[in-house]
């Protein structure tokens, strides 16, 4: 298991949620230890819309950061930012003129968020096509992926097969991973959302960085069911169904242990207890999040990650103009 190749990678367009943690970060930290992992914080992708300067360069640090904090090791797993590699920009570029414009106006994503806009960026247009060399620029193996990014595994996956087609051999086709649970974490005040630090209402995802008493007050506010019981119901009772779940990934309770903990009390006791739980988990987190920002270490990881990455990402992308007709120099 150890030679299989993971890539994975978070946008620093918003703060990263306990979605963000359970869904992907945790299974980061897992996967570090049976893989050969590449982690990547993606700010080439984030420029697809407007970002302010400022802002950008804050929030690739804090996720950096919160990568370490969440318990990735530099040691073991590749730390390093999309946009120091320069072959991602190369490599994108190669695989937006191997792409057909009919596979991207089909894009999910894509229809979702150009829905409605007079005019929208080619960035946002052509971004499977930079995800599909992110992918294959380390020949990974698996793509810890969610549902709304089946898609572009997808895409990948065709791509990979153009360019194996037309020039050779040379790309694996890379497989989703799915985590066994938490791959879903819904919004607190819509359960039919995926929770989203793109969402502009605050209230309705907890940051990774919230402050205790913030994340207290918003697990209060969250939209609950009609009735008083807590019953794991996805289809009848969504609402609860999600703060369960939560409850259930940051405790070592059982759903079913749940439901009994709390029968015949409603809602109010669930919620603060579920609020405690979440704390619990972010709290350690938070600190360490707070040391590795003070003590300047995150350029270095930083830096050293850069390095590895550049490395084996020259090479593939040699191997790439080479089959296809370049002057290699």
């Amino acid at each position: 298991m150890a030679n299989l190749r993971v890539l994975s990678g978070m946008q620093p367009s918003g703060r990263l949620t306990l979605g963000n943690y359970i869904g992907a970060l945790k299974n980061y930290v897992k996967l570090q230890h049976t893989h050969d992992c590449y982690f990547m914080v993606v700010d080439l992708h984030a420029i697809t819309v407007p970002q302010e300067p400022e802002a950008l360069r804050e929030q690739s640090e804090a996720v950096s950061a919160l990568y370490l904090a969440a318990g990735i090791d530099p040691s073991k797993a590749t730390i390093f930012l999309q946009s120091t590699v320069s072959e991602h920009a190369e490599l994108g570029w190669i695989m937006t003129t191997l792409s057909y414009m009919g596979e991207l106006e089909r894009m999910t994503q894509f229809k979702e968020k150009s829905a409605g806009k007079e005019s929208v960026g080619v960035g946002l247009f052509t971004y499977p096509s930079l995800m599909a060399a992110d992918i294959l620029l380390y020949n990974a193996d698996l793509v810890p992926v969610g549902d709304d990014q089946r898609q572009h595994l997808e895409i990948t996956r065709d791509l990979a097969h153009r360019f194996n087609t037309r020039y050779g051999d040379m790309f694996k086709l890379p497989e989703p991973y799915y985590p066994e649970v938490g791959a879903r974490i819904m919004s607190l005040d819509d359960a039919s959302k995926k929770m989203s630090k793109s969402n502009p209402n605050p209230g309705s995802y907890i940051a990774m960085l919230d402050e205790p008493d913030v994340i207290r007050k918003k697990i209060s506010r969250a939209v609950t069911d009609s009735g008083r019981e807590v019953k794991y119901d996805p289809a009848n009772k969504p609402e609860i169904s999600n703060l369960m779940s939560i409850y259930s990934m940051c405790s070592d309770l059982s759903l079913a242990e749940i439901e009994a903990r709390y029968e015949g009390q409603g809602y109010g006791p669930f919620k603060k207890d579920l609020a405690e739980a979440v704390v619990a988990v972010l709290e350690p987190i938070q600190a360490r999040y707070r040391e590795i920002r003070a003590s300047g270490e995150l350029h270095d990881v930083l830096r050293q990650g850069r390095e590895r990455a550049s490395e084996l990402a020259a090479a593939t992308l040699k191997q790439v103009k080479e089959k296809m007709g370049f002057v290699v120099l």
